[in-house]
């Protein structure tokens, strides 16, 4: 009989104190819902994914390609995989790196410990990276394949960090000046796409500076059901296209 509240797993992280757990929600008919939660703060629930999924419909639409050519696609951020299956539903998506900080959530994908890691992983398009994605994202030099040093991508998906103010990291703050967002674009293809979720309402500043280093920049901002609350919830796909 399935526990109506398990710990799946506990790791200290150079962030904190990483959880994996399951629970199901009375209110919700016993619905189970995966949660992961990061120093007390929560950074994913299998119970919220519409915008998560939204950051890659509304990324690879912005692209341009000519007919026939695979795209490859760099994911900042794994989470529950919401936003890679997502990716990898698009046909012309030819190969997805996925780039996380944090170890054991690669590794709950890969051993199937969460509901989408299954998939993922057997999909021979996808790739692992266990890495910083903002320190490769300032190099791109290196880039994010260090065995093709360099090498540029159709489009940059991320969703790591809460809002383009809330980061996880102190560190990641030059990620979202102007300087940092133009060396972001060094990593991509003309006509390449930046695409990036907030949890919260469209950041005008943010746009201004988005604005500055790319083209066709629009900041989506994307509703859902939120079963808990009551009513509906919003967050914002930013998406940007450099320029050729």
């Amino acid at each position: 009989m399935e526990k109506s509240f398990e710990e799946l797993d506990y790791c200290d992280t150079p962030l904190g104190e990483l959880i994996l757990r399951r629970r199901k929600i009375p209110m919700l008919e016993n619905e189970v819902v995966y949660e992961i939660i990061l120093n007390g703060e929560f950074l994913m629930s299998s119970l919220f994914h519409v915008v998560e999924e939204a950051l890659s419909e509304l990324g690879l639409a912005a692209m341009q390609t000519p007919e026939g050519e695979l795209l490859d696609v760099i994911i900042g951020g794994l989470g529950l995989g919401y936003t890679a299956v997502a990716a990898l539903k698009n046909p012309k998506v030819g190969s997805l790196s996925i780039i996380d900080y944090l170890e054991p959530v690669i590794r709950w994908h890969q051993n199937a410990m969460v509901p989408l890691g299954a998939g993922l992983s057997a999909d021979p398009r996808t790739r692992y990276v266990e890495g910083d994605f903002f320190a490769l994202a300032a190099n791109p030099q290196i880039g994010f394949h260090a065995e093709t040093p360099g090498a540029r991508f159709h489009a940059i998906l991320l969703d790591i960090d809460h809002t383009p103010l809330h980061w996880l990291n102190p560190r990641h703050a030059s990620f979202y000046t102007v300087e940092g967002l133009k060396t972001l674009r060094q990593h991509l293809h003309p006509g390449g796409v930046f695409a990036m979720w907030s949890d919260e309402s469209p950041d005008e500043a943010f746009c201004i500076r988005l604005r500055e280093a790319f083209v066709g920049v629009e900041a989506t901002l994307v509703s859902f059901p939120n079963p808990i609350r009551g009513g509906e919830s919003t967050g914002t796909v930013y998406v940007a296209v450099r320029g050729c």
